[in-house]
């Protein structure tokens, strides 16, 4: 006798954050007539989030616990500062003020986790007091002055792109590009992804059907997969009109994909969600919370540095207000994407949309030339929805 096979629906939620991140997208192209979907533009997305999305990655973590970091803000100034005063005012090489930025990151991870794992102190508490101190400490380096510009090879992290292979490039008698063509090389990132994500799906399919485990609804599956494959080539496609892929963005591929598998595929990452879901269960069972911690805020200032450091670059410059308030990004990033208010559920995927939904909304609002004032009552008003409506279904299904 066949067993039936078992089918479940595919989560909403999650395709909620990505169906929302098409539709305001469109919206803000049909408001400033398509002007947000120039390859320019989509490039500026990138070049704009890129160290937000690094931030949203390791906040996610913070998320997941219960608990969030409001200090790493400071850790971005801090640690471009420091950088950038050692590679202008030192003449050090900017990979050695790169490894110093990263060990200052270190250094307020370790401090902020050994009184939240270790003194049990509050996270809001001691993250609060890093954050004061960080910015003090970074006006004082500084001295109310901006370093820069920084040279090249600091700026090239954020602001410059992989060789091009251009196809259907014209140029004129003069020897200037009219048309710019297609860049293969973002053609071939694409058709990988593509196939990395069909061929994922295939073993998710086999090893539910090994164990036992219900498959998403078919269609269901299907429908998810061609509007993801879709963003992802209108994405590619628009870069490969531009300029090609940012070195930026492979920074944050490669950060996003380490930590998709840490939280999804190694003890480490199910501890953290162990400890998200119920703490006290988590300690009876024999994962060691107060090492979670330690190691969850160490992780997070080492992301803040590696942003502060992207960040620095993207402007070409160093100054005591950077990172003023991006915590606060960083962590509607998370709730927008699906992540728990209460913690022990959440995803890198979704914190990633999320940061893209929090870009989209700011890009379109600067385009259309908003104040700033509004675009903050819009933002609110976006982060009070997506914690509201994730406690609200908690409540139905509870």
């Amino acid at each position: 006798m066949n067993e039936k096979k078992k089918y479940v629906s595919l989560d909403l939620k999650s395709m909620g954050m990505i169906a929302a991140l098409v539709i305001i997208f469109l919206f803000f192209s049909f408001v400033t007539k398509g002007a947000n979907m120039t390859p320019m533009n989509i490039n500026n997305l990138i070049m704009q989030n890129g160290y937000i999305i690094i931030l949203a990655a390791g906040m996610l973590l913070c998320v997941l616990t219960g608990y969030i970091d409001l200090g790493v803000g400071s850790v971005i100034a801090l640690s471009a500062a420091c950088a950038g005063m050692l590679v202008m005012d030192k003449g050090v090489a900017v990979p050695i003020a790169w490894l110093v930025a990263v060990l200052i990151g270190l250094a307020t991870g370790i401090f902020a986790g050994f009184f939240i794992a270790y003194l049990d102190i509050p996270p809001f508490v001691v993250t609060l007091a890093t954050m004061l101190m960080g910015r003090g400490l970074t006006y004082t380096l500084l001295q109310a002055r901006t370093v820069g510009p920084l040279p090249s090879s600091f700026t090239g992290i954020g602001v410059a792109f992989l060789p091009n292979i251009r196809v259907g490039q014209v140029i004129d008698e003069a020897g200037k590009v009219t048309v710019k063509g297609y860049d293969m090389v973002c053609i071939i990132v694409a058709i990988v992804v593509t196939i990395a994500l069909i061929v994922g799906e295939i073993n998710n399919i086999k090893v539910n059907n090994k164990y036992g485990f219900a498959n998403i609804v078919p269609w269901q599956m299907i429908t998810r997969d061609i509007v993801i494959i879709g963003i992802v080539w209108f994405f590619f496609l628009k870069l490969s009109q531009y300029n090609g892929i940012p070195v930026q963005l492979l920074v944050i591929g490669a950060i996003v994909a380490i930590y998709h598998f840490i939280t999804s595929k190694t003890v480490a990452g199910r501890q953290i969600y162990a400890m998200g879901g119920n703490a006290k269960a988590a300690r009876l069972s024999g994962i060691n919370t107060k090492n979670v911690f330690f190691w969850v805020y160490v992780n997070m200032g080492v992301l803040a540095s590696i942003a502060g450091i992207v960040l620095a670059a993207r402007q070409g410059a160093a100054n005591p207000k950077m990172g003023d308030g991006i915590e606060m990004d960083a962590i509607a990033s998370c709730y927008i994407g699906g992540a728990a208010a209460s913690g022990g559920v959440g995803t890198i995927v979704g914190a990633v949309v999320g940061a893209l939904v929090m870009g989209v909304l700011n890009n379109g609002m600067i385009m259309c030339g908003m104040s700033t004032d509004l675009q903050k009552v819009v933002k609110g008003a976006v982060l009070l929805g997506a914690v509201v409506l994730d406690v609200t279904s908690k409540k139905k299904k509870g």
